[in-house]
């Protein structure tokens, strides 16, 4: 399946680039009758859009979302869904100063080799974190579809920036406060010192890594199938299709690699008529199926690869060694964008998966 297109029942295709003229989203596969406007999506660009805080990029895009088919009326009609952005301060020309010198950290040299340098490399093209907005619109149709459906909601947050972690975190308080402060962290004490770091970082011309937190609730038993299609599987394939991700555990993790069997098994006990687990170190998952508890994943970043010390690298034009600063408008931390990004591709999978297991009906009810 060519690499911009994700699912079988609930098909996305992402098109454009950074400095294109625009950039979208072609959902297939929404049951007709699902009540959806661009509010719905716009809601969920907002959270993402740049220019908003200190700690983001000063790049001022409005991302105002059109929906262009499948829509009428006010309900979705079963047709594809086509739904874009016009680019509006794109600034091409400091890449045309280093279009062949890779920049450490980005995708810029594969991409020339693979692509024998026809890729479009303004503001990194259809590498870069810009195309995210592709997959917030098309989450933001997946999250409504199943919270309509199934009452399933997703969150995600910010539990650790550069070391500075969030140690304790009550999903309650989380629904509530995580999109209250810059770096969308639900603990305002430890998200300003959060917020300190990256500002010391960007002073000194560097970038912070860090964590976010997804938390899926409202699940059915039995969504995923065994081996290859794996909820684990798909789950993390998308992810991974996020810019600087670089690490996604679920459930306990790597912290389950030191317990023993009987401290990390999860034991089943009834509550309120309902089959439960008295701990969730599976992170909702047994055998790539979701066991109805909620599905907890951890996603981490690495620091932003644009930073503003010169670092060394090769003139390919020329084959000599040089120095580079990178110019431009960056995150000194992606981090503080990403809980929405997250929150929309953890819905796409999901939602692939109940339209897969027949939870989600062809069309929906009024």
């Amino acid at each position: 399946m060519p690499g911009n297109i994700l699912g079988e029942r609930f098909v996305t295709l992402s098109f454009g680039e950074s400095h294109g003229k625009c950039v979208g989203m072609v959902v297939d596969g929404c049951p007709a009758g699902l009540p959806l406007g661009e509010s719905d999506i716009q809601s969920q660009l907002d959270l993402r859009r740049p220019g908003t805080s200190a700690v983001t990029t000063q790049r001022k895009e409005e991302d105002k979302v059109e929906i262009i088919s499948g829509v009428y009326n006010g309900f979705t009609t079963g047709a594809p869904i086509c739904m874009l952005i016009w680019n509006q301060d794109q600034d091409s020309r400091p890449y045309e100063l280093i279009k062949t010198i890779p920049r450490p950290g980005h995708s810029d040299y594969p991409a020339m080799i693979k692509y024998a340098g026809f890729a479009d490399y303004r503001g990194s093209g259809r590498f870069s974190g810009r195309l995210t907005a592709t997959l917030v619109m098309a989450g933001a149709v997946a999250q409504k579809l199943l919270h309509y459906s199934l009452g399933i909601e997703t969150i995600a947050y910010t539990t650790e920036i550069g070391g500075i972690r969030a140690e304790s975190i009550d999903l309650i308080e989380a629904k509530k406060n995580r999109y209250i402060n810059d770096v969308r962290c639900p603990d305002i004490a430890t998200a300003e010192k959060m917020r300190t770091a990256i500002m010391e970082a960007r002073r000194d011309g560097d970038s912070l890594g860090g964590i976010v937190e997804c938390i899926s609730t409202g699940l059915p038993v039995g969504l995923g199938e065994p081996i290859f299609g794996s909820l684990e599987s798909d789950l993390s394939k998308a992810l991974f299709s996020v810019p600087a991700v670089k690490a996604v555990e679920f459930g306990s993790g790597f912290t389950g690699t030191k317990l023993r069997g009987s401290e990390n098994n999860d034991a089943y006990i009834k509550h309120d008529g309902r089959i439960v687990t008295t701990s969730n170190n599976s992170g909702g998952i047994l055998g790539g199926l979701s066991n109805g508890m909620p599905i907890v994943i951890r996603i981490g970043f690495k620091p932003a690869s644009s930073i503003a010390k010169t670092q060394r690298t090769i003139d390919l034009s020329t084959g000599a060694q040089t120095d580079l600063h990178v110019p431009g408008r960056h995150d000194p931390c992606v981090v503080p964008r990403a809980p929405p990004i997250i929150e929309c591709v953890v819905s796409m999978v999901l939602t692939e998966h109940a339209l897969r297991g027949g939870f989600i009906p062809p069309v929906l009810n009024r």
